[in-house]
């Protein structure tokens, strides 16, 4: 089971490929996405990371959580489940 980490305060520039990269440097990363806008396809501006692992993820939000990307300090945490 894959643990989901969320990411808010994204910058719009940010794609899925710089997202697993800027995550992957705390463990293997088995998907990263931003969540876009279904009619202008652009970013809303938070996007999930899943680690194959829970020490990966933790390790994630622990080094990335408040610091800046692009200007932008970072929200880091779980994800929570769908209801």
């Amino acid at each position: 089971m894959p643990f989901k980490v969320f990411v808010g305060n994204l910058p719009f520039s940010v794609d899925n490929q710089r997202l697993q990269s800027e995550f992957s440097r705390f463990g293997s990363v088995e998907s990263a996405r931003v969540v876009t806008d279904r009619h202008t396809g652009r970013s809303r501006g938070y996007g999930f990371v899943e680690f194959s692992d829970e020490s990966s993820a933790n390790a994630a939000i622990a080094g990335l959580n408040s610091q800046p990307m692009d200007g932008r300090p970072l929200t880091v945490s779980m994800a929570k489940a769908k209801e």
